[in-house]
């Protein structure tokens, strides 16, 4: 049960083991709901989740999605239910084409690239299993954006000889993902975990480093894809590391996390680059303010509910994203289930507010 949440009707009202029955015996025990079985295809909920009408002739340049695909709470929202539990390791092979049915989920965030690189043919199966004009925002490795090496802990514990190496970045990441995905690649993300104080003791000294890193990646990508950095150190959001990036062609990826700025701030630094709104707008919307990512996943858990809405953060950003659309640039909002409680219905609020916006202006 979610922490602070008071119990649903049906746990008020399931008997205890030593209530009696109107028979006079004890009611049978509940039995666990086996796993479906893997003969039955995955389809998707009878219910679609849909995009305003207002926003379907920005289809193409409106891509709003997930930070994964692969949860089992989600049955009966994004997935059909049969009665019983997907295991998530098939709904992770599987689960994506009813992902992608759904007229709402244009995009999708793979995260796990983060911890381990993904093959190129791993790449071309999630490919072939959505349609035409579905992107994927994909994060590099974290043995290229940490500075430290990790225990499983998280804890740095030493530094990192493959930090902001390019070749490496190259080889285990770029050259993989876009030949694998091809023209349903979107974003490239370098997500940079939270540096050693050495390193933030000389911001200049770490912007030209990157810039360096940024400048020996490969410039030829499919259309419409593009690389993006987003930060974890609200103290490296600086002038300076915005015209790097502009200067580099490189997107700033507004990360809605505990660590950095409230929206509105890392707005403002976005329209440094793309004065006056005249370029796209990419947010991670991943962790909601004042939590830790543990606590929201043990409060917000099975992902079913929006448990903690946040309109501070939804207004600023559907009124953002609504301009962009207008002044004909594209939106990539990849949500996570952590952000508010359940990643589909932040995606479906959104994209209402959005819609407001834009209905607003006609």
């Amino acid at each position: 049960m979610d922490a602070g949440r008071p119990p649903r009707p049906d746990d008020a009202l399931a008997p205890s083991a030593d209530q009696l029955s109107i028979f006079g015996e004890a009611p049978p025990p509940a039995q666990p709901r086996r796993a479906a079985r893997a003969s039955t295809p995955i389809l998707a909920a009878p219910t679609p989740l849909v995009l305003p009408p207002s926003l379907e002739r920005f289809r193409g340049r409106l891509g709003l999605g997930t930070s994964s695909w692969s949860f089992a709470g989600w049955q009966g929202l994004v997935y059909d239910d049969p009665g019983a539990p997907y295991p998530e390791s098939r709904l992770s092979r599987e689960g994506l084409p009813a992902y992608a049915s759904h007229p709402l989920l244009s995009a999708v965030g793979i995260d796990r690239s983060f911890y381990a690189p993904i093959p190129l043919d791993e790449y071309a199966r999630h490919a072939a299993q959505v349609p035409p004009g579905f992107r994927f925002l994909v994060k590099a490795p974290g043995r290229v954006t940490d500075a430290l090496k990790r225990d499983d802990l998280g804890r740095g514990r030493e530094p990192n000889p493959g930090f902001l190496d390019a070749q490496s970045a190259i080889s285990a990441f770029v050259a993989p993902a876009v030949e694998g995905l091809g023209d349903r690649l979107g974003t490239l993300l370098f997500q940079f975990s939270p540096l050693p104080a050495a390193m933030l003791a000389d911001v200049p000294a770490w912007i030209a480093r990157l810039r360096a890193f940024l400048d020996a990646l490969p410039r030829t990508l499919p259309d419409g894809a593009g690389y993006a950095v987003e930060l974890r150190d609200a103290s490296l959001l600086t002038p300076r590391l915005v015209d790097a990036l502009r200067d580099a062609g490189v997107e700033y990826c507004v990360g809605l996390h505990d660590r950095m700025p409230p929206v509105e701030r890392q707005l403002r630094a976005l329209d440094r680059l793309h004065p006056a709104g005249e370029g796209p707008l990419l947010v991670r919307w991943t962790l909601h303010a004042g939590l830790g990512y543990e606590a929201a996943k043990h409060r917000y858990a099975p992902f079913r509910e929006l448990v903690d809405p946040d309109p501070a953060t939804r207004g600023p950003l559907a009124a953002r994203a609504a301009a962009t659309l207008l002044a004909g640039h594209a939106v990539t909002v990849i949500a996570n289930n952590k952000a508010e409680g359940s990643a589909p219905l932040t995606l479906r609020a959104l994209a209402r507010e959005i819609a407001a916006h834009v209905d607003a202006a006609a």
